[in-house]
């Protein structure tokens, strides 16, 4: 907490505020830097500090106006970013015709943001019109203006439905299922564990309980059956292969859909406020557009973990009795099973837009409204009693941290601060005399690896993800295909560490795995999947005509 403490004076008092910013947005940012430190180093559960940091932002008022520290008038960051969002047309849910529109559109209007701003910062000059002076009141609205954002809310009441795949049996029952079908080889496990996620991440927004709650246990008790033990020195039998399986799962399933993890929600925000709502990522949209790279290292994974830890045991003709053994166990479905399934399949119909395709615009539902429809379902059909809900500790927790970061994120947007940031970047690189391919790779692969300093996607996302998805628009990336690409790498850099998310330490900690190999099969993970969304991920793209 000292260090938090400490980084946030350094910035607030010490640093002189840069020309072209204003002093509250640096302020806010010295706040924003302390709360992200704070976080990094687990100074205080992320609820505690979400609620300091709310408390902060209201009593120092750091989101009222206040004048520039130089007259420099828009930066060419910005000036590039809101001429891209101008000039495109908004893509939500578009058909390919009309995402290769706005690519199209926004592609040109890079080319004249390209062009010095500061004729357009001389006209906006002249304009300006008085403020009326922030109150206290105004404050504290702005403090908890994001509790009305419905991404949030997607996230948290999404969790509370997850309850109901744990409290009925279903997430184990279908993880057991796969493995009874394709158990016969120790691979054909690894291929049951990843495609066990991958049914249920769609309505498991909190990755840590999908692969960390759910899958885990699953692997351990299949481990245990081959006496592959790390207390007896066995784990290389067959354990420490499905082990990191299991973790290597996580970060795909986690990209391949807005609500597999709760971040995801965060990354489709800063796209919007980024480009102005012009580009402005649906359920559907997104899930259409992870799906082939998706499925493809979903298939390569447990061929390059195979490769890299190849189990002791390869023939596993006992999984698959071992599994029929553990549904016996379970019995017939419950009530309370078909209850879940049948949700979930209506969570997924409504969240694909699937009443909008065949009967118009009329039919078509919101996202947090269907998520606020399945948990209505559940409480109304007793599967999940409002105790379940209360005691959801991670879905309230989830709203509150998430709505702080968010807040801070929205206003150092709004403040300008992102696009000055951004800016420089892309100025530092275009000295570099780099093409905008090469730039954005750049850009790419140092927000992707920084993540082995943080511990946090969410931190990591809430910190760098604005200036360098802004930073790639101005240097020329096409909009939705960059878009994309940032929105799988917030996931996809998961694979890193033993620390790099909730569910790393929960299966690292059952000591299947040395820190070496963990390491090691992370990052070559890394490189695996990075090409995989730039090959196959940059030509389905071309198919759905975001590029």
């Amino acid at each position: 907490m000292a260090i938090a403490v400490a980084v946030g004076l350094l910035i607030w008092f010490v640093i002189p505020v840069p020309k072209g910013v204003t002093p509250n947005a640096w302020h806010l940012l010295a706040l924003f830097a302390a709360t992200i430190v704070a976080i990094i180093g687990k100074a205080m559960p992320i609820g505690a500090l979400s609620i300091v940091a709310i408390t902060l932002v209201a009593l120092t008022g750091v989101t009222g106006h206040s004048v520039p520290a130089a007259s420099g008038g828009a930066h060419p960051a910005s000036a590039a970013v809101a001429s891209v969002s101008a000039s495109a047309p908004a893509v939500q849910g578009a058909a390919p015709a009309a995402a290769r529109k706005a690519a199209s559109s926004a592609s040109a209007a890079r080319a004249a943001a390209s062009a010095p701003a500061s004729a357009s910062a001389s006209a906006s000059k002249g304009e300006a019109k008085p403020v009326k002076p922030s109150t206290a009141a105004d404050y504290i609205k702005d403090a908890l203006s994001s509790m009305s954002n419905s991404l949030i809310w997607l996230i948290g009441v999404s969790i509370m439905i997850s309850r109901g795949l744990i409290k009925t049996g279903l997430g184990s029952r279908i993880g057991y299922w796969f493995i009874s079908v394709f158990g016969r080889k120790t691979i054909g496990i690894g291929y049951a564990l990843a495609f066990s996620e991958l049914v249920l991440a769609p309505v498991t927004p909190s990755n840590t309980a999908r692969g960390g709650g759910i899958m885990h246990p699953i692997m351990r008790s299949i481990a245990d059956s081959f006496d592959s033990r790390p207390e007896n020195g066995t784990q290389n039998r067959i354990g420490r292969y499905l082990a990191l399986v299991n973790y290597q799962t996580n970060p795909i399933t986690s990209a391949m859909f807005i609500t597999a993890t709760a971040p995801n929600p965060l990354v489709v925000d800063l796209i919007a406020k980024a480009t102005h709502s012009q580009i402005h990522i649906s359920w559907a949209q997104w899930a259409l557009g992870m799906l082939v790279p998706g499925i493809v290292a979903l298939l390569v994974m447990p061929l390059v973990v195979y490769w890299l830890n190849k189990p002791e045991i390869t023939d596993t003709p006992n999984a698959t009795q071992f599994a029929r053994g553990k549904l016996a166990e379970l019995g017939h479905m419950q009530r309370g099973e078909k209850i879940m399934v049948g949700i979930f399949a209506l969570l997924l119909l409504l969240w694909a837009g699937v009443p909008a395709m065949f009967f118009g615009r009329s039919y078509e539902v919101d996202p947090t409204t269907t998520a606020f429809v399945g948990l209505s379902l559940l409480l109304l059909t007793g599967v999940l009693s409002w105790d379940d809900v209360l005691k959801e500790k991670s879905a309230w927790d989830t709203i509150i941290w998430f709505g702080a970061l968010v807040m801070m994120a929205d206003f150092l947007n709004k403040l300008g601060l992102v696009g000055w940031f951004s800016g420089s970047l892309k100025d530092g690189i275009q000295s570099m005399g780099l093409n905008w391919q090469m730039a954005a790779a750049l850009l790419l692969l140092a927000y992707f690896y920084a993540h082995y300093m943080f511990a946090s996607t969410t931190a990591h996302i809430t910190s760098m993800f604005g200036a360098f998805f802004a930073a790639g628009l101005a240097l020329g990336a096409p909009p939705m295909a960059w878009a994309f690409l940032m929105a799988a790498a917030s996931s996809l850099m998961m694979t890193l560490t033993h620390y790099a998310t909730g569910s790393a330490p929960v299966i690292f900690g059952s000591n299947y795995v040395t820190l070496g190999q963990w390491w090691r099969t992370g990052f070559v993970m890394s490189v695996v999947n990075l090409l995989i969304w730039l090959t196959v991920g940059t030509a389905w793209g071309r198919v759905l005509g975001y590029i």
